[in-house]
């Protein structure tokens, strides 16, 4: 079945959560984000694309990526913000792609900024990048430093997806809402509409991966694009390797894009996520105008 996957996956969090709030109960780590700063806004460009760049080490579909040595981790991290990056993903996810949320802390911990034109600095925020089932792990993110969290619409039932989206949002976290289907996407709609105060914390994004061979799809990044609502930014999911790609999903109506396996298997991360981006919004450029013709 094609939900096999994810529930596999949402049996693996599930036992996760179960073992960290033995450790930890819920109420003392909520507790212990009181005074917490507020983490970094996620700050999109005005040329009209952008992308969050991810930090994993293993993929089901391309293997072994990369090393956890904490040097090449923040490195990575630092050549992603050089590139041009609105975010960083981080896999937590320890099973099938190496992750941790000491990867996150490491990461957030190196409070990046990035310089704009004006000479002023905005720290760039990391996003936690798992199979979240539970309110406890959206407070395990904030508690690591995250500035967001990825939420998969297939793997909960509404009123999960709610309760997790809400408690990410008391938590001053973007939420990155994830889709595969029309269906799933009816859903986010609602979910979209009920925290309709909360829009710019809110993406919505559609994953090309096919769920059984966790390869990509052809063209459902395309095909599906003109189903998502243009209230809030619109990311393309898995599949935008090369400069083209980013540019056609810029050009088709995408507003980010969430790359992961290209940066890490690139020799210079920075230059080719700098080339995607500006490739990316000149092609959006170009559809303003169009669009404006």
């Amino acid at each position: 079945m094609a939900e096999d996957f994810l529930a596999t996956m949402a049996a693996s969090s599930r036992r996760r959560v179960e073992a960290a709030q033995f450790q930890l109960p819920q109420s003392e780590l909520a507790a212990s984000l009181q005074d917490l700063p507020a983490p970094p806004a996620l700050q999109l460009s005005e040329r009209g694309f952008d992308v969050i760049a991810e930090m994993k080490l293993r993929s089901p579909a391309l293997g072994q990526l990369g090393n956890a040595t904490e040097n090449s981790a923040d490195d990575r991290v630092r050549a992603y913000v050089k590139g041009g990056a609105a975010a960083i993903s981080v896999l937590t996810e320890p099973d099938r792609f190496d992750g941790s949320l000491d990867h996150l802390r490491a990461a957030s911990a190196l409070r990046v900024v990035r310089q704009s034109a004006d000479g002023r600095g905005s720290r760039i925020p990391t996003m936690r990048k798992d199979f979240l089932v539970d309110p406890y792990q959206v407070l395990e993110a904030r508690a690591a430093g995250a500035g967001g969290v990825l939420l998969i619409v297939r793997m909960l039932d509404d009123h999960s997806l709610s309760l997790l989206c809400e408690t990410a949002l008391a938590q001053q976290l973007f939420v990155l809402i994830e889709t595969f289907d029309r269906a799933d996407i009816a859903r986010a709609e609602r979910l979209i509409d009920r925290f309709r105060s909360a829009s710019t914390s809110l993406l919505l994004g559609i994953n090309s991966r096919d769920l059984v061979t966790l390869q990509v799809v052809p063209d459902r990044l395309e095909t599906l694009v003109s189903e998502l609502p243009t209230s809030v930014p619109r990311v393309a999911e898995s599949g935008v390797m090369t400069t083209a790609d980013a540019a056609r999903m810029a050009s088709v109506g995408y507003d980010l894009a969430l790359i992961g396996g290209a940066l890490m298997q690139a020799a210079d991360p920075a230059a080719h996520l700098a080339a995607m981006l500006e490739a990316a919004r000149s092609a959006a450029e170009q559809r303003r105008s169009s669009s404006r013709a």
